[in-house]
C-alpha cells in the first residue's frame, strides 16, 4: 500500500485560513477561543477549540525473575464522567518544561517509582476536533519504588497487571480511556516485536 502523505505540498487545498480570533475562557490550565477561519471554498465559518499545554503518558514495565512483564497502571476518579478509570500514569507539562522530564516527574509523582532506563514512542493527539492537546507516550523499565508525591488533592490507587489483563478489561469495555487504549496499542506491538522501541539508560536520581 502506497504511503498516505499529509504533507503541506500535498495538502494545501485542506487548509483553513484563521481570520479573526475571539477568546472565550482562561482557567488555570484550558483556554477556549472562537475563531472565524476560511474555508478552502473561501466561505467563512467558526470553530470553537481549546488550547492545551499537553501531556505525556508513561508505560511503565516491571519485569520479574521469570520473565513475565507487569505493567504499572492507576485507578483514578475523573470528575466530568464520575467514573473511577484505569489509565497509564500521565500528566501535563508545566509552563517550559521538557517531554521527557515531564515523564520522569509524573511517574515519581504519581507512582512512587524511578526508572533507570526510558524509550520514546510517539505522540497522540486525543481529541483533534476541539483541542490542540497532545500527549508524548514513553515507556520506562528498570523501576524502582518509592514514595509518593501526589498534588493536593490529588488521590489515585496505583496497582500492577499483566499485559492479558490489560487486553480482557480493554476488550470488556472496563478500559474506556483513550491514551490507555492506544498505550496498549503500543505494548501489543512492542511485545510482539513488530514496532522497535530504541532504550537509553538514564542515572536516577
Amino acid at each position: 500500500m502506497d504511503d498516505l502523505p499529509n504533507d503541506g505540498a500535498t495538502c494545501t487545498g485542506l487548509f483553513e485560513e484563521k481570520v479573526d480570533s475571539q477568546e472565550l475562557f482562561k482557567g488555570h490550565f484550558l483556554h477556549a477561543f472562537r475563531d472565524t477561519v476560511r474555508l478552502p471554498s473561501s466561505a467563512l465559518a467558526k470553530r470553537e477549540y481549546v488550547v492545551h499545554p499537553g501531556a505525556v503518558m508513561i508505560i511503565p514495565l516491571v519485569e520479574g525473575d521469570d520473565g513475565q512483564v507487569q505493567i504499572v497502571l492507576e485507578r483514578q476518579f475523573r470528575y466530568p464522567i464520575g467514573q473511577v478509570m484505569i489509565e497509564f500514569p500521565a500528566g501535563k507539562l508545566d509552563p517550559g518544561e521538557d517531554c521527557f522530564q515531564c515523564a520522569q516527574r509524573e511517574l515519581l509523582e504519581e507512582t512512587g517509582y524511578s526508572a533507570s532506563h526510558w524509550a520514546h514512542a510517539g505522540v497522540l493527539h486525543p481529541v483533534i476536533a476541539y483541542s490542540t492537546e497532545f500527549i508524548d507516550i514513553w515507556f520506562a523499565r528498570g523501576l524502582r519504588a518509592g514514595p509518593q508525591k501526589l498534588d493536593d488533592g490529588e488521590f489515585l490507587d496505583v496497582f500492577t497487571a499483566t499485559f492479558t489483563q490489560l487486553l480482557q478489561w480493554c476488550a470488556q469495555g472496563q478500559v474506556t480511556d483513550g491514551k490507555t487504549l492506544t498505550g496498549a496499542l503500543w505494548l501489543q506491538n512492542v511485545l510482539s516485536g513488530a514496532w522497535q522501541l530504541e532504550w537509553q539508560e538514564r542515572v536516577i536520581p
